[in-house]
């Protein structure tokens, strides 16, 4: 079965190359054509523009910035969408709003495609080592026969019911990540500027009960002012107001999501939102220093 995949991004590149160099047969597209070159390289073949990979595939993975990439994409509001979709089966693998993912299964399947719901948990370096964990929604036999193509790019598939539940999963694991990834960075600013050693500190916490798969990629980025992006400042705050907004709209409390949102508004207003999020640590040292 020829799989599409278009967007091929920080995530996308080594998630398409995964698939690339597993076998599956691959026809791939990009806005900026150079990106696709590792993917050629690696036997995908890469098309001309969106329709040709929709021409030639049966399913579609789509790893896209934002929400007016993939309408764009898709042709979503014209004639184009059902010459795209019709017989096929379009996997939404961003991160995108709940309401915006009902509403683009019901057009997909309206214009006699089907929809699966299918965003990742881990960042470019788990992307690249096969090890993100998806989650899937949309109707199950949609799924179960998506869920096999997943296998070169994820460790773990879950099921979520029907969409928007893979949506909001990513979401609420995401208040984790992005709490969880603030509070290193402050316990390592607070370290250092309390003079202690910053090499100790990170052997201490990670021989503790507090060393996660997390806090041992991102403290070494700590220690050496590491700030090449694994997972970007700037799609760190797109998903911080994408969980916000959900928990509005459900009436529900987010305080300590909502310090991280003003710490990475911050973060990128300063011209860090291509960083890496660890990149926070330069909205606390303004903090310190009293910087407007």
């Amino acid at each position: 079965m020829q799989v599409g995949f278009i967007g091929l991004g920080v995530m996308g590149r080594p998630m398409a190359l995964r698939l690339a160099t597993a076998g599956t047969p691959l026809v791939v597209w990009n806005r900026t054509p150079q990106r696709a070159e590792p993917l050629r390289a690696a036997g995908a073949e890469v098309a001309a523009d969106p329709g040709e990979v929709f021409a030639r595939a049966e399913v579609v993975l789509l790893m896209l910035a934002d929400e007016a990439a993939v309408d764009a994409v898709l042709g979503r509001g014209t004639p184009g969408l059902a010459a795209r979709v019709a017989g096929r089966t379009v996997v939404h693998m961003g991160t995108a709003s709940p309401e915006y993912s009902r509403a683009l299964e019901a057009d997909v399947r309206a214009a006699g495609g089907r929809y699966v719901e299918a965003p990742v948990s881990g960042s470019r370096v788990p992307a690249e080592d096969g090890h993100l964990v998806a989650m899937l929604a949309g109707q199950p036999a949609a799924v179960e026969a998506v869920r096999p193509l997943l296998a070169p790019m994820c460790r773990e598939a879950f099921a979520c019911g029907p969409v928007p539940g893979a949506l909001l999963m990513k979401l609420a694991v995401n208040i984790f990540l992005i709490t969880q990834v603030t509070g290193l960075t402050e316990a390592f600013h607070f370290a250092e500027r309390q003079g202690l050693d910053r090499r100790l500190f990170l052997d201490v916490l990670d021989a503790g009960p507090m060393a996660s798969a997390v806090s041992r990629m991102k403290a070494p980025k700590l220690r050496e002012r590491d700030f090449a992006v694994q997972a970007a400042a700037l799609d760190v705050l797109k998903n911080n107001r994408l969980i916000a907004e959900a928990a509005r709209k459900a009436g529900l409390a987010s305080p300590l999501l909502d310090v991280c949102h003003t710490l990475f508004e911050e973060t990128v207003a300063r011209g860090h939102g291509g960083e890496d999020m660890v990149a926070v640590l330069r909205a606390i040292e303004a903090r310190t220093a009293g910087a407007p």
